[in-house]
């Protein structure tokens, strides 16, 4: 769908266990692996947000197909980055991409960005901006052996101390951690970045609590909003939350 693809990289970059994914398996429909395609598939990974009709109607074609559906990264996942579109109105980014003519041109088919559950059902949520490597390969074991994998539901902080880092709010920085679903090992924090909450939020966030955290750091309430709706998880619209965030 609409995305980067980066998704799909990483699972390129897994060189050393193709070949023994590859034993097991056939992959017949891989975008930035091979051209060859088919339709007939058990299980689907699925790339990408749904930004227009055309996506939504493929989604359903896939989920009649296969048998497990599983979401690649946050894209797919929570409608990723691509989801700041939907701080618009969709007429008023056809005429500043497009110009005027687009606004009642039937040729551009965009719509607002959703994440693929919302079009159909999912079995299973791959999170992150892109996946995790080491995620993936083990939710891919899982799958060949016919069980669930196991999707984290803790907070990154808790990654953050595993990895002996120290944590971001005390080096006077502000970050998503404490709402964020866990699963990445920390990697941008131990990499000297803060978390920017690509993985989603944990099941049940307090996040009028983490907006009272970040406004005591230095930040505003609009600053913080903003913060919370990167990647558009659980906020809507112009900085205002939803509410019975998920």
């Amino acid at each position: 769908m609409t995305s980067c693809e980066g998704c799909q990289l990483v699972v390129l970059s897994c060189e050393t266990e193709l070949p023994d994914i590859l034993s097991n398996i056939n992959i017949v429909y891989f975008r930035e692996a091979m051209s060859e395609k088919s339709s007939d598939y058990d299980i689907a990974f699925i790339e990408g947000s749904v930004t227009t009709d055309k996506e939504a109607r493929k989604l359903r074609k896939i989920r009649k197909t296969a048998g497990i559906v599983v979401t690649l990264g946050a894209c797919s996942s929570t409608g990723g980055l691509n989801r700041l579109k939907n701080r618009f109105k969709i007429d008023e980014l056809k005429e500043g991409v497009y110009g005027k003519e687009a606004v009642t041109s039937r040729t551009f088919d965009t719509r607002r960005v959703r994440a693929v559950d919302k079009v159909i059902d999912v079995d299973f949520h791959l999170h992150g901006c892109p996946i995790s490597k080491d995620e993936f390969l083990k939710a891919f074991n899982s799958l060949l052996l016919g069980l669930t994998p196991a999707a984290p539901n803790y907070p990154v902080c808790t990654d953050c101390k595993r990895a002996g880092n120290a944590c971001v709010f005390k080096k006077g920085g502000a970050c998503l951690g404490p709402v964020t679903r866990a699963g990445c090992d920390a990697i941008c924090v131990t990499y000297g970045s803060i978390c920017w909450g690509c993985r989603g939020f944990v099941n049940t966030p307090n996040i009028t609590a983490h907006i009272e955290t970040l406004k005591r750091h230095g930040k505003s309430e609009q600053e913080a909003v903003d913060m919370l709706n990167l990647y558009s998880t659980g906020l809507t619209g112009r900085g205002k939350l939803r509410k019975g965030t998920s």
